[in-house]
């Protein structure tokens, strides 16, 4: 039978992509500890949008009693992805809940306190998942609500949909986990790479692709060699040791690193005939498929300068991010700030009373330290060291610049649109000038003036309709007007006829007497 092996990325195509930071990794002791079981919290806030796509709608009512497993909220629309009970409980609340948003935002959402029973909802996995048809398999997936666990929560069966459809000849497997302080992927390679195996096979019957590819970067070692033990007897898997580098995990500094394939700009992996997954996701679907288990937890990296006992925990979908903390001894100090996901990518939080989602990697509390910058920002100096470190290969300083004179279409015309929003720009450069900040400033400025844009168009075609229908009604009533006038003349002709031959009726009658 054949063997998984470990590969090395092509020396000359490593060279040729200097791009990325050598950030440090702050990844001890959370990689090195064995991950723990998450707590039970009093409440569950489960947003009604956990996933790229439209909202999922709820199924459920308050008052009602759920067991774990049950699907509260269901899709919406092709993409989107259903809500399920983490554990067996009653719904008190469904409406404006605590979001784990910058801003603090509420948002809609499910509220669940759990009784402690955990009693299942009953679902039966198929005896052999490799018998199904490819499509079967999605719609287990589907019915899971699985979505991409690496952060990007795109519903996973939409992709398995799109791998059929595009011809996928390989699956990308993102084992890299390149943001710093974050390890939840790394202890799941160490402690489940057979279930991780297991759903990479799932996903290539799916998708029809015939070969995985399972990028690590080197400072993982653990999780390589226990990656490499579960697919030894799997030939079509390939194990690569990835160079550590962040943002080694974008999926096409991924694509590219692993097979050599460039994704265009514009469009997707699928166009090179590559679908990417996290081990994550892959484990989620192993789940869904081999134990009829929806997602309704996931293991997510609670560490920072100030959490007490840092380490990784599976955590109940819709925890307060408060009580992990909590569960993991607290602070040591008060926190500066509290971010979910890495520091390079993730969503500084205003609040810590937000709950995990699916995408949830991380949640940390950063010391005065760790979150201190060391001076204000400075003027750009034109060193040139964002355009060197940038994985995308654009031109930070020009686009920041075109922003800050508000010329924002010129900056789309230089690749605003391609940015990942990695903040590795701002990591490298000199001035401490928070260049990710105006690009995400200017994505978000330029998708509402599109709004705006399709407001006004919206709005000029609703005048525009009703102008039309006042006339056609205008039209109706004259028309209608006319109609009328021209029944009351006739009307008053067959009148004035009717009249007349009356009277000269009459008048023959009075002739007719007079004659006799």
């Amino acid at each position: 039978m054949a063997t998984a092996t470990l590969e090395k990325v092509p020396f000359l195509r490593w060279l040729s992509q200097r791009w990325g930071v050598h950030a440090d990794d702050h990844k001890r002791p959370t990689a090195d500890v064995a991950i723990a079981a998450g707590p039970l919290p009093e409440r569950l806030i489960l947003p009604l949008s956990q996933h790229v796509g439209a909202a999922a709608r709820p199924l459920v009512k308050v008052g009602e009693r759920v067991r774990r497993g049950q699907l509260i909220a269901e899709p919406a629309a092709n993409i989107s992805a259903g809500v399920h009970a983490p554990t067996s409980g009653t719904v008190r609340e469904i409406g404006e809940l605590p979001m784990p948003h910058p801003s603090g935002l509420y948002g809609n959402g499910i509220e669940i306190v759990p009784d402690g029973l955990d009693e299942l909802f009953p679902a039966e996995p198929p005896a052999d998942p490799f018998a199904l048809a490819p499509e079967a398999v999605s719609d287990i997936v589907s019915a899971a609500g699985v979505v991409g666990m690496g952060g990007a929560t795109f519903p996973s069966a939409v992709k398995l949909a799109l791998g059929r459809r595009s011809k996928i000849h390989s699956l990308v497997v993102n084992g890299s986990e390149c943001e710093p302080y974050l390890s939840c992927d790394d202890r799941l390679m160490r402690e489940r790479a057979a279930g991780i195996v297991d759903g990479i096979r799932l996903v290539l019957h799916a998708t029809g692709a015939t070969q995985a590819y399972v990028g690590i970067e080197d400072n993982k070692p653990e999780a390589m060699a226990a990656m490499l033990e579960a697919a030894k007897n799997h030939g079509e898997i390939r194990v690569v040791r990835l160079p550590t580098r962040y943002p080694m995990g974008s999926d096409r500094q991924l694509i590219y690193m692993l097979t050599g394939l460039e994704a265009p700009a514009d469009g997707r992996a699928a166009d090179v005939g590559v679908v990417v997954h996290n081990v994550g996701t892959l484990h989620a679907v192993h789940r869904a498929v081999r134990h009829a288990e929806p997602l309704t937890r996931r293991i997510v990296t609670v560490a920072g300068g100030a959490v007490r006992a840092p380490r990784n925990v599976e955590a109940l979908i819709g925890t307060p991010i408060s009580v992990l903390f909590e569960h993991c001894g607290g602070f040591t100090a008060p926190p500066t700030r509290l971010i979910m996901g890495g520091p390079m990518m993730g969503t500084i939080l205003p609040r810590a009373d937000a709950p995990i989602v699916k995408g949830t990697s991380g949640v940390l509390a950063l010391s005065v330290v760790e979150s201190n910058k060391h001076g204000d920002e400075g003027p750009c100096i034109r060193c040139g060291s964002c355009v060197g470190a940038c994985p995308v290969g654009l031109l930070p300083l020009e686009m920041a610049a075109r922003i800050r004179a508000g010329e924002l279409a010129a900056s789309v015309d230089i690749g605003l649109k391609d940015c990942i929003a990695c903040g590795t720009c701002s990591f490298v450069c000199p001035s401490r000038i928070p260049l990710v900040h105006y690009f995400n400033y200017a994505k978000g400025e330029l998708t509402s003036q599109d709004k705006n844009k399709l407001r006004q168009q919206a709005t000029k075609q609703l005048a525009e309709e009703r102008l039309a229908r006042m006339e056609r009604e205008a039209q109706e009533k004259a028309a209608a007007a006319a109609a009328r006038k021209a029944e009351r003349e006739r009307a008053k002709a067959e009148a004035a006829a009717k009249a007349a031959a009356k009277k000269a009726a009459a008048d023959a009658a009075t002739q007719e007497e007079s004659a006799t």
